[in-house]
């Protein structure tokens, strides 16, 4: 049966909606019928816009990368102190700082901006604009390309976790028990203090584990 397109209804409506419900019921409530629901239409009317829920997720993260990358440009028209141009070190961060930033804007973002493939190339001018600055900073093409993907990888992967074991920011419920975790491990006493550092102050966490990422890409990758 072919779906049936719905004059009233638009792509960018249905990822509207998708990402207000993202926030609400995170990624396991997040399915097409729930979404029509809140669209007041039939299920059926969203495949004319979107084959399956994977292309939708694609659209979504699209679309978060759509807003990261206006708000990024709104903030540096507006920043005063920037780093200078070449000083590839904080711009490095920066991107990261930023992108972090934006996944946490959204419950479940970074599981939902993983794996997922872009729908347009409006990430390509940032990109190719931060591998130049490592390219003339000393890296070559090859390893400007692992040290950007390794600083994000790193930072969806902290997110993930951070969204999956910290109280949800959205409510306020949840976070995982950390004295709890360190009862049930008494017998081993560094494995229940670990949990003291790794779920807890994700800020700082962050930051030191962005700081390890920088010194192992400057020692290893930069020529």
């Amino acid at each position: 049966m072919t779906p049936q397109r719905t004059p009233k209804l638009d792509r960018g409506q249905v990822v509207d909606a998708a990402l207000d419900l993202l926030n609400e019921a995170g990624l396991d409530g997040l399915t097409l019928r729930a979404i029509a629901a809140r669209l007041d239409v039939k299920a059926p009317a969203l495949y004319w816009h979107f084959k399956d829920k994977q292309a939708l997720l694609d659209e979504m993260a699209t679309e978060m990368m759509r807003r990261m990358t206006a708000r990024a440009a709104g903030t540096a028209a507006g920043a005063d102190g920037d780093p200078a141009p070449g000083d590839w070190r904080e711009t490095y961060l920066r991107t990261m700082r930023t992108l972090r930033a934006e996944l946490l804007r959204y419950r479940d973002g970074a599981k939902v901006y993983s794996g997922t493939r872009f729908t347009d190339t409006g990430y390509a001018a940032g990109l190719d604009a931060s591998l130049r600055l490592l390219v003339e900073s000393g890296f070559t093409p090859a390893a400007a390309a692992r040290a950007w993907l390794t600083a994000y990888s790193y930072t969806i992967g902290y997110v993930i976790e951070e969204q999956a074991m910290g109280p949800n920011p959205f409510d306020g419920t949840g976070g995982y028990d950390v004295e709890a975790r360190a009862e049930r491990l008494a017998a081993h006493p560094l494995a229940a203090e670990s949990g003291r550092v790794m779920f807890r102050d994700f800020d700082e966490g962050f930051e030191q584990g962005l700081a390890a990422v920088l010194a192992g890409v400057e020692a290893t990758l930069r020529g």
